[in-house]
């Protein structure tokens, strides 16, 4: 595993949003002595599918899974996954925006946010900042939005349980935590990404949720 590159993992099914989601990538600082690679994932048949394959396909100990629809804001974003990841060994996810306590019926939105970031509608030019509680320095999170997930370690996403594209990185931050890891938000003064948030399309959300309720908080 290369210690010293990060590589931003992107499944995509829109050669507009990919490559817009590409063009803030590629206008991100490297830190120095790093190098940085997109991996973009087409066709793949669910969300822990596709980020299994990228996950094996690149040898970077940093991997950045993000949905095509964000977009980095924060030039120094490299640079301060690193200083979080160096702060204490024991964490080993970051994202934007979470929860520090899932609703108990698992639904995301059901629960007290926290975090940070810019949200807009498809088709519209204008994005809203949202910004919810969340503490200075770093907040611990039973969950983060899979918008953004920023890793440095590997573990296998459940693609066992998550074959489509609900809940996937739910039970991905439940077993970086069943290993002890933490996840974690920073504070964001300004928001780090803006996520361009279509409408939802729930098929198929109930029956991944009950999956999820069974394996996790049950």
């Amino acid at each position: 595993m290369n210690d010293h590159k990060f590589c931003f993992i992107i499944c995509t099914d829109s050669e507009r949003f990919y490559h817009e989601c590409e063009f803030y990538v590629s206008y991100l600082r490297i830190p120095e002595g790093y190098e940085a690679e997109i991996m973009p994932v087409h066709e793949a048949s669910g969300m822990a599918a596709g980020y299994n394959s990228a996950m094996a396909a690149t040898d970077a100990k940093y991997k950045i899974y993000i949905h095509q629809d964000t977009f980095i804001l924060n030039p120094n974003f490299m640079e301060d996954l690193l200083k979080i990841f160096a702060s204490d060994e024991n964490i080993a996810m970051v994202g934007v925006r979470g929860t520090e306590h899932l609703s108990p019926d698992g639904v995301f939105w059901n629960s007290r946010m926290i975090g940070d970031l810019y949200r807009g509608e498809a088709g519209k030019e204008e994005y809203a900042a949202y910004s919810f509680d969340v503490a200075e320095g770093l907040t611990d999170a039973e969950y983060v939005d899979g918008l953004l997930i920023a890793t440095n370690r590997d573990l296998p996403w459940r693609e066992d349980l998550f074959d489509g594209w609900w809940f996937f990185d739910m039970a991905q931050c439940f077993e970086f935590r069943r290993k002890g890891w933490r996840v974690v938000i920073p504070h964001q003064r300004i928001p780090w990404v803006a996520h361009e948030g279509g409408r939802r399309n729930l098929w198929g959300y109930d029956g991944y949720r009950q999956i999820f309720m069974r394996e996790y908080l049950e």
